[in-house]
């Protein structure tokens, strides 16, 4: 099922417009003027334009909010710009703690074509409101610094720069900011500008921590085109309890298979707190109020059943990495808890599913379970082991063994090499044999 699918299906809400679509899921913070913007959008085919910067090989959850952003512009029959930021890849937006390491022009090379596959999966490229993709190193490689200095530097004033709340916050700290980075606005309006000169573009969408760079594109566009345009902050998502959305023990979670696997993926968002569940559905996903609303009702009669993040955990991943990659998640996590085949899983799915369990590596004349188990810490001496064993408390790819002599036969391993030992039926472990 394509990412267009999984949309449209859910695209039946009764709303006054996009506008209001927006505003109701959240993900309008701060914008330009919000009375002409309601207004474009509802009356106009509007060209925006979404800009993505390779600053790593792959975008994360972050850049997702974007992404489904402007899939739902689209679907309300305006035009995309996917811009993937060559030019201003090989800098770097400013961060909050200090200056970033400049990666090669190669390996920015690279990561802009792995990002501009990523995000054209979200789009549609055909119809009247066809997506484009652009890169603003078409145009900024063709800018001599005395035409950059000239043409648009001329135009900002340092004083209004500064104020800027990352620089603000970059110049009051002991690493400050460099040349580099400061100019980094005056780039990104320029693409604004390039964007509306080629393609008519009106509205630029960002996390609302960009709207200094946001505003300095709206801004260039007034003094030298004398055209109003507008700019969307979206919402930095935090989670209740105060911590940092979008991350797993620390890791960001990435759009990228290779980089943070689908079962890792559909696990983060299957791990949603109550509280927070309603608000992902409305910001990550194309189900209708009145669906949400359902969805919502259950956390709060049957939370037990978290029913609201099976739904958010199966849409995202589906929208994300593909509704097969998604049911075998789904095949994985039903057969480590014995309710599926652990055989009719494929390699790569079970080394997913497995990879939080505790990890023993043996050898083919250590597969007597006594070994096993203590070797994997599921029993914590050969005593506890021939208990659990006598008391038929231990099962191999959840077949039951017994007996203090049992042994893992080379054909039970699945895939020739693993097997996952349980002790009782929450404690897992899996083993390789080399």
């Amino acid at each position: 099922m394509s990412v267009s699918t999984l949309t449209e299906q859910h695209n039946d809400d009764s709303f006054e417009n996009i506008w209001q679509e927006l505003k109701w899921r959240g993900l309008v913070h701060v914008s330009t003027d919000e009375e002409a913007l309601e207004k474009a959008l509802s009356e106009e085919t509007v060209t925006f334009y979404t800009g993505y910067d390779p600053t790593a090989a792959s975008l994360h959850l972050g850049h997702l909010v974007q992404l489904l952003l402007m899939r739902r512009l689209q679907l309300a029959g305006h035009k995309p710009l996917g811009l993937v930021g060559g030019a201003t890849g090989l800098i770097g937006d400013p961060r909050q703690t200090s200056e970033r390491v400049l990666n090669s022009r190669d390996v920015v090379e690279g990561w802009v074509d792995r990002l501009r596959g990523q995000i054209e999966r979200f789009l549609d490229f055909e119809g009247e409101n066809a997506a484009r993709m652009v890169n603003n190193l078409d145009w900024t490689s063709e800018l001599s610094a005395i035409d950059f200095l000239r043409e648009i530097g001329k135009n900002f004033r340092v004083g209004t720069m500064i104020k800027k709340e990352i620089v603000a916050k970059r110049l009051n700290s002991d690493e400050g900011i460099s040349y580099t980075e400061f100019s980094y606005q005056v780039l990104q309006g320029n693409d604004f500008r390039e964007l509306n000169r080629r393609y008519g573009c009106t509205l630029q969408t960002g996390g609302s921590d960009q709207w200094g760079n946001l505003t300095s594109g709206t801004e260039l566009i007034r003094k030298t085109e004398g055209k109003q345009v507008h700019a969307i902050g979206t919402p930095l998502i935090t989670n209740s309890d105060g911590t940092k959305f979008g991350k797993s023990e620390g890791n960001a979670i990435w759009l990228d298979p290779e980089m943070c696997t689908p079962y890792a993926f559909y696990q983060f968002w299957l791990n949603t707190a109550d509280a927070d569940v309603a608000d992902r559905l409305k910001v990550f996903t194309f189900k209708t109020r009145a669906e949400i609303a359902e969805l919502q009702k259950a956390v709060e009669e049957e939370p037990f059943k978290r029913l609201a993040q099976k739904t958010l955990a199966y849409e995202v991943t589906s929208l994300v990495h593909g509704v097969e990659a998604t049911e075998k998640v789904i095949a994985a996590s039903e057969a480590l808890f014995g309710k599926g085949a652990l055989a009719d899983l494929d390699e790569d799915t079970l080394v997913a599913a497995t990879a939080e369990l505790p990890h023993a590596v043996l050898t083919e004349d250590q597969l007597d379970m006594i070994t096993v188990l203590t070797e994997t810490g599921l029993s914590d001496s050969k005593s506890a082991a021939r208990r659990t064993l006598k008391e038929g408390g231990a099962s191999v790819n959840n077949v039951k063994v017994q007996g203090e002599d049992s042994k893992i036969a080379s054909p039970e391993l699945l895939h020739g090499k693993y097997a996952v030992i349980k002790r009782g039926k929450k404690n897992m472990a899996v083993i390789e044999v080399k």
